[in-house]
């Protein structure tokens, strides 16, 4: 009896695990889309500073803070997913999920200090308008350190791939660690686990790799693109200041 009921609650803890990691793969889809709105309403926002039509750039910048507080809360739900499908274990009593989700995002949002004005994507998109007409300048209100520290806010632990060493902008299959969150060839990175090799090739990272657990999650390409992106601009923005220099002399 006892074994039957042991088995009852492991099946159930499996199906709840398998449903929240379905459910987190296609919540991290809808940031992702985000992300990638986010980033067309950066370029749309450019065309119209060089337009000149503040006010429709105005009103962009005023929907892409509404976006991003929608990112956020799809943020919370991802971890709120994530500790669920981790932490849940039946009861003697029926389990009230949606309450349960509620209690675990409300938590996080009290814990979190987390403004949509202060977002990464946020600054990216008021630094590409501002350099239009001020390259190479700082913004209002910050020094030149504020600005190169803020740009280069990524998502993306390691920049290049530890193993093939290519810099994670030219790899043409990505993946990346369910466990550390570190990004690697894919090619290089399965074959160094079907060499019997676990931790991570990481220097300094104590994790154990699993093979079903270094995967292309639906994030990790967005992520790549606006590191890309970040580069393409820091790259223009220091010829501007060249020919600035240049200018001057």
């Amino acid at each position: 009896m006892a074994s039957t009921s042991a088995s009852r609650t492991h099946g159930a803890t499996a199906r709840i695990r398998t449903a929240t990691a379905t459910l987190y793969e296609d919540n991290q889809s809808l940031i992702s889309d985000i992300r990638r709105a986010v980033g067309a309403m950066k370029e749309i926002a450019v065309d119209l500073e060089r337009d000149n039509q503040f006010e429709r750039v105005k009103e962009l910048e005023n929907a892409v803070i509404e976006l991003l507080g929608t990112h956020e809360d799809c943020s919370h739900f991802s971890s709120t997913i994530q500790s669920v499908g981790e932490k849940y274990q039946p009861g003697p009593e029926l389990t009230d999920f949606d309450q349960l989700f509620k209690n675990e995002v409300a938590m996080l949002k009290a814990n979190s200090s987390s403004d949509p004005q202060n977002h990464p994507l946020m600054r990216q998109f008021r630094e590409a308008v501002w350099n239009v007409h001020h390259a190479g300048e700082p913004m209002p209100g910050e020094e030149q350190e504020d600005i190169v520290m803020t740009s280069n806010q990524c998502n993306i632990l390691n920049v290049t791939c530890p193993l093939s060493g290519k810099p994670i902008t030219e790899l043409q299959h990505p993946v990346r660690s369910v466990v550390c969150k570190h990004v690697y060839d894919k090619g290089s990175i399965m074959h160094y686990l079907r060499s019997r090799n676990t931790r991570c090739p990481v220097a300094a990272c104590p994790k154990v790799l699993q093979a079903d657990k270094v995967v292309c999650d639906p994030l990790l390409l967005v992520e790549i693109d606006e590191l890309r992106a970040m580069k393409e601009q820091t790259v223009m923005t220091d010829v501007i200041e060249d020919f600035t220099e240049l200018d001057e002399e």
